[in-house]
């Protein structure tokens, strides 16, 4: 395995720590950003006063979606090295994330058709099939394709780091997270004004989704090979594919997508740093400098050279959002050790479908209140808020009952039929197993 100078010389790959237990602090953060997001979504349909006052200086769902992603960076990396193997790995996640996409998405279809909903991005409909396969390798956002629903945004950016995570196991630099992420951070803050947007899509719509799909399986089925020199080809195509869409292709812009890169690997580093598999100072001081770049990224404004982007700077509401949740995610670690609020862990435990049903559930209630439920007295629109929350919670609640966990536990009966061996990369590390792994995202 490569030498890494930040990965203490006492350290052992595969070593256990003391204690591996779930991590209630994670689920309560899960379940803060989460309803978060859902109250911003909410705005513009039965509070546009606090949207008007409130959105010049802080973006609520940036903040909500830069927790799950500090989550999820923290998590999913020590998710692939406990299990040592890629297969399971990816099985793993396909269990926990397909099952309940797949509702949403026919939940979507269901309530576009019946016309109780916001409806289908027409651009859906000009290259259905395309549309369609980008949506399964979920990473549309990056090819060019509206998403069906609006949330799923954060998912082709969950499978970006996936792929990228991966890559590094594969090729035994997966303890190389802090670099990584001051690496996308200087690129946000330096690159990220010049690179374009969607310049793949724009030229080759049809064909960029088709090469990144056959890009995705090839990749992923050679990084699994027994032989040695098949990996290295895959881990080559994974990562030029997860970064050529990065760079040139993404719908919001290259500086907030190499931001959200840089800490999604931050949020690694952190688990590196706690669990003592990286040098301590070193990785802190990389790590550090990850939000204050991230930050000065979303002020700068876009060059000419950063085609089809858009020309106005991310904004001080976003940063200062994304600096919030940085915040936040230090202050759960902080207190990592303490009870946490019941409420927050149950909806951290569930939100992933509250993440995926929410904005359908908005949807509902703005067709049911009369399609403009903003004008309604306060306490109409109050009632309409009750009716939103509950039906959010038990939406997902119900989701996560009878889809999620039946999907889990399929998903380990498949993999434990047959444990393959650690298929590439260096032996697995066990790490701080946090429980249950899953992406309750963005993820």
């Amino acid at each position: 395995m490569p030498t890494n100078t930040l990965t203490p010389p006492q350290t052992q790959i595969g070593s256990r720590p003391d204690k591996a237990r779930r991590m209630d602090w994670l689920d309560a953060l899960r379940g803060l950003a989460a309803l978060v997001v859902v109250f911003e979504h909410s705005l513009d349909v039965l509070l546009p006063e606090v949207r008007g006052a409130a959105s010049p200086w802080f973006d609520f769902g940036r903040y909500g979606v830069f927790v799950f992603f500090l989550v999820s960076g923290y998590v999913v990396p020590f998710s692939l090295e406990r299990r040592g193997s890629v297969r399971r790995f990816w099985a793993g996640r396909f269990f926990r994330l397909y099952p309940a996409w797949c509702v949403s998405l026919a939940l979507a279809l269901m309530l576009g058709a019946a016309g109780m909903s916001y409806g289908l991005p027409a651009a859906l409909s000009e290259r259905p099939w395309a549309s369609a396969l980008a949506h399964m390798t979920m990473l549309q956002d990056l090819l060019g394709v509206p998403n069906a629903v609006n949330v799923y945004w954060t998912l082709s950016y969950e499978m970006v780091f996936y792929l990228l995570v991966t890559a590094m196991f594969v090729a035994g630099v997966h303890r190389s997270s802090a670099r990584v992420a001051l690496g996308f951070g200087v690129g946000a803050a330096i690159l990220g004004v010049a690179l374009p947007s969607g310049l793949l899509a724009s030229r080759w719509p049809g064909g960029t989704i088709l090469a990144a799909a056959l890009f995705l399986a090839v990749g992923l089925a050679a990084m699994v090979s027994r032989r040695r020199a098949v990996r290295r080809t895959g881990v080559a195509v994974v990562a030029a594919l997860a970064l050529g869409l990065l760079v040139l292709d993404s719908r919001i812009g290259a500086i907030e997508s190499l931001c959200i890169i840089a800490t999604m690997f931050a949020g690694t580093a952190v688990r590196g740093i706690q669990d003592g598999r990286l040098r301590t100072w070193p990785a802190v001081a990389m790590v550090a400098v990850v939000p204050a770049f991230t930050l000065v990224a979303g002020l700068r404004t876009p060059t000419a050279l950063a085609l089809n982007a858009n020309p106005a700077p991310l904004g001080l509401d976003w940063s200062i959002a994304v600096g919030a949740a940085w915040l936040t995610f230090l202050g759960g670690l902080a207190l990592r050790n303490r009870p946490m609020p019941r409420a927050l862990v149950w909806s951290g435990t569930v939100s992933y479908s509250l993440y995926l049903l929410h904005p359908l559930v908005i949807q509902a209630i703005w067709h049911a209140a009369g399609r403009d439920p903003g004008n309604l007295p306060g306490s109409i629109r109050l009632i309409w808020g009750v009716v939103l929350v509950t039906l959010v919670l038990g939406s997902a609640a119900v989701a996560y009952r009878y889809v999620e966990v039946p999907a889990q536990r399929l998903g380990r009966r498949v993999t434990a039929r047959r444990r393959p061996r650690a298929d590439a990369g260096p032996r697995a590390d066990p790490g701080n197993d946090p429980g249950n792994d899953s992406v309750r995202v963005p993820v």
